[in-house]
């Protein structure tokens, strides 16, 4: 968790440490696509639009495959973010497309790399940030928000969610704001790792979804009590809960 407000970071646990990345490395894949549309090698179309749409909004991963197909496979990819934003992409390796059964498993990234990148999102330090921050904030059904009665009702969230039946994860930017206006960002990264492949891929990612999600609220009251929400008024008093008790509709693997 890192307060974006005070510029601190906040907890961590094996931040450092390489994890599967699932469907986390899609926004990386949004980047390098945007960071050469912006320099005028890729275009940026409606096609292309729709695509990116799809697979951060969707997770889709055959719009994730058409997107690293156009900017040559996962090696060269690799190799971009490393030439680019070494500095920010220190534990990640993006190795492999992601499988027709959506079963992608080498792909790897850490919380740290995952919080450097948003951090460095938030404060407009890659081409296209700013598209790049419209996609990830599109609505859809995450861990940090939706079904998190502990987080009120129009925190705004910017996010993408991972699973495999190895892997749970979620992170994301999100956006209290106070009673008199103030906006109040912070970032959570959030990444189970299991071994061996669960039994229940279902009730692998309600449960540990649900762990993330009650991190999310505590996260939220911490953010409160130190920026002292309570004594500008108690805000919204319904909670983030929409869409239910929804996980990501993933039919396979790696959503």
């Amino acid at each position: 968790m890192y307060d974006i407000k005070a510029d601190q970071k906040l907890v961590s646990i094996n931040e450092e440490m390489p994890l599967e990345a699932a469907s986390l490395i899609k926004p990386f894949l949004a980047l390098a696509y945007l960071h050469e549309a912006e320099a005028g090698r890729k275009p940026y179309n409606n096609e292309v639009r729709g695509r990116m749409e799809r697979m951060l909004q969707e997770s889709d991963n055959a719009a994730a495959d058409w997107v690293l197909r156009r900017l040559g496979g996962p090696k060269a990819v690799q190799s971009f973010l490393k030439r680019e934003y070494g500095g920010i992409f220190r534990n990640t390796s993006i190795v492999e497309y992601i499988p027709s059964n959506g079963r992608t498993y080498k792909n790897k990234a850490s919380a740290r790399d995952y919080s450097r990148f948003l951090y460095a999102l938030w404060n407009g330090g890659f081409p296209g940030s700013a598209e790049l921050k419209r996609l990830m904030n599109l609505p859809n059904p995450d861990r940090l928000y939706t079904s998190a009665p502990g987080v009120p009702a129009g925190t705004a969230v910017y996010d993408k969610t991972g699973t495999t039946s190895h892997l749970c994860g979620n992170m994301g930017i999100l956006v209290s704001r106070r009673a008199d206006g103030e906006s109040f960002p912070y970032i959570i990264v959030g990444v189970i790792q299991k071994e061996r492949a669960a039994r229940s891929y279902s009730s692998w990612m309600r449960s540990r979804g649900d762990i993330i999600r009650r991190v999310s609220e505590m996260a939220y009251e911490e953010i409160a009590g130190r920026y002292r929400f309570a004594d500008f008024g108690a805000g919204s008093a319904a909670s983030g809960a929409a869409g239910g008790d929804k996980e990501p509709a993933e039919g396979l693997e790696g959503g």
